[in-house]
């Protein structure tokens, strides 16, 4: 029998808006919690909520009615009175859908006051990634159902109950003593301000204001695509030579870009993988490109931990590059270079400050902001962004090819390092470059390649630590057969990640992914790695050759096993 229609959904496809908080229809995350939906239906006593309560034949349901309007009115009015009236300082202050309900029901005035305000409500930092200020939570449950059903990490729960209820991880522990992957998930289905990114344009504000430091900056592939967003340019828009212009115009003294690094990567990992295959190395190799999975894969998956690529992310090869190789040809000393990455990952932040990330001899990469928190600063300098002209990345380390920039789209990694591979066992070029059975939001993703001279190579991808932990459960069974498997964190990859602008969803996902592919087919000079000019010179004047000796040292790492200590609930 087919499932029913909820009223919400019932409404939606009518054209009527039915205002709601607790409900997250993409994923049918329904729970009934907040009551801002209530509607009335003949023959019921009470009101229902419209996100769970199913339509049939003959019902008669009224959304507009006095008693809905009072209803629904009395509920935001209730949760704004046990809510901070912090809004023109929060950090979704304008795109917060509290205030958004809160103009939709028409709430004037606020006639309560909480007089039994919840108990433990804390901002707390302890991740160095996300913050959590549950003064500000509404309770409506969304992050517990992504990080536990999507992300199936199960680090958030409810406890208490009544005026005493929240939300955080089990017996209060701070999120740095919890199996958190700082994916920041969580901050991207959160209605108000209880969850968001650790800040770091102060930070980044006064080195950028000291004369005695050069400071450079690299940005993600992801950012490119959803940048424009913050200015409300349409979805998916490219904006690069806008963000470089931009990031000029902020003080910084190179724009760079971690694309570079992405090619640089997959010569890397190519090798690795090539290597691994040839001398029976420990299959299949994992990718490494995503600091959230990786520390998934350290708590959850220790046995594993051999299978990921001793490749560092393009994130942090870039800052070993920066202050080993541009510092060497620009002469300056690495303790006055500061870098600083734009990233759409709040894990990034965490993975920056992990002891192993120090090969340069210094802090390989010293702060990270998110997509949102680099659109704070260029409205803080006043820049009008979408006027700004077309401006071009500094060299040496600003070429890229198209091969990089669909790392930012799940199974951009794994079709750039197929493009490559291939090339340096068969010596000619795939036969198509766009390897599309990679592509695309399915959530398990696999591909046959032939190659000579090696055979067929079985490749896989996932997206969603929860379809990952699919992908390794059968790793682990000895099922599958593959050789290489690409792991991202964030559902969609990169331009889902916990950093971007929100809301998110599965239509942003793709129209910021084809914005990716589109830079790689119609844009980009050169679409696979080995072909980048200043990779080649790279090699050539200062790394000698993949998998070399200094190539090591500052672009491969280790990891740590982390063990299991709030096991998900299976």
């Amino acid at each position: 029998m087919e499932e029913r229609a909820t009223i919400l959904e019932a409404a939606k496809q009518l054209g009527i808006g039915i205002p709601m908080l607790c409900a997250w229809p993409e994923i049918g995350h329904n729970p009934g919690a907040c009551r801002v939906c209530v509607s009335e239906v003949e023959g019921q006593r009470s009101l229902v909520a419209s996100c769970v309560f199913t339509v049939g034949d003959g019902m008669v349901i009224r959304t507009n009615t006095e008693r809905v309007r009072k209803a629904r009115k009395m509920v935001v009015e209730l949760l704004l009175a046990d809510h901070p009236t912090e809004c023109t300082s929060c950090v979704r202050s304008g795109n917060c859908e509290l205030q958004a309900v809160a103009e939709q029901v028409g709430v004037r005035e606020v006639r309560f006051a909480a007089e039994f305000p919840p108990k433990d409500k804390v901002i707390e930092v302890s991740s160095g990634a996300i913050v959590r200020d549950s003064r500000k939570c509404i309770h409506c449950h969304r992050c517990i159902t992504v990080c536990e059903q999507i992300q199936t990490v199960s680090v958030l729960t409810p406890s208490w109950r009544g005026s005493d209820i929240k939300v955080g991880p089990p017996f209060n522990l701070p999120l740095n003593e919890t199996n958190c992957v700082n994916c920041g998930q969580c901050i991207n289905v959160c209605p108000v301000g209880a969850l968001y990114e650790c800040d770091d344009t102060v930070a980044v504000w006064k080195v950028l204001e000291d004369p005695a430091k050069h400071v450079v900056v690299q940005e993600a592939p992801a950012i490119r695509v959803a940048l424009g967003e913050e200015f409300g340019m349409p979805v998916g828009s490219l904006v690069t030579g806008k963000m470089i212009a931009a990031l000029r115009r902020l003080g910084f003294d190179k724009v760079f870009d971690t694309n570079w690094t992405a090619d640089l990567t997959i010569m890397e990992e190519g090798s690795e993988l090539l290597k691994r295959v040839k001398e029976g190395g420990k299959l299949p190799m994992l990718t490494s490109c995503s600091p959230g999975w990786i520390k998934f894969c350290e708590h959850f998956y220790p046995d594993l931990l051999d299978n990921i690529s001793t490749c560092k992310s393009p994130q942090q090869m870039f800052g070993a590059m920066a202050k080993t190789y541009y510092a060497e040809t620009a002469g300056i000393d690495p303790k006055d270079l500061v870098v600083v990455s734009v990233m759409p990952c709040t894990a990034k932040k965490f993975e920056c400050r992990r002891p192993e990330m120090g090969d340069s001899g210094y802090q390989d990469v010293d702060y990270v902001l998110t997509t949102r928190e680099l659109a704070r600063m260029i409205r803080e300098a006043g820049i009008d962004f979408v006027n700004l002209p077309d401006e071009d990345y500094d060299a040496p380390m600003g070429e890229y090819t198209g091969a990089a920039t669909i790392f930012g789209a799940t199974g951009g990694v794994m079709e750039a390092a197929l493009r490559t591979a291939y090339v340096l066992v068969t010596g000619e070029n795939l036969g198509d470059l766009n390897v599309l059975p990679v592509r695309g939001l399915d959530g398990v993703k696999e591909a046959t390649v032939p190659v000579k001279g090696i055979g067929d190579v079985k490749v896989a991808v996932a997206h969603g630590l929860g379809n990952a932990r699919k992908l390794l459960d059968k790793v682990q069974a000895g099922e599958g057969g593959y050789h290489f498997i690409e792991i991202m964190a964030c559902p969609g990859g990169c331009v889902g990640g916990g950093g971007q602008p929100q809301p998110i969803t599965d239509a942003k996902r793709t129209l910021r992914a084809q914005a990716l592919y589109m830079d790689d087919q119609d844009v980009q000079q050169y679409r696979q790695s080995h072909e980048n000019p200043s990779i080649q010179k790279a090699y050539e004047t200062f790394l000698e050759k993949p998998l070399g000796h200094k190539s090591h040292k500052l672009l491969h790492t280790h990891y740590t096993r982390r063990g299991v200590e709030l096991p998900h609930k299976k």
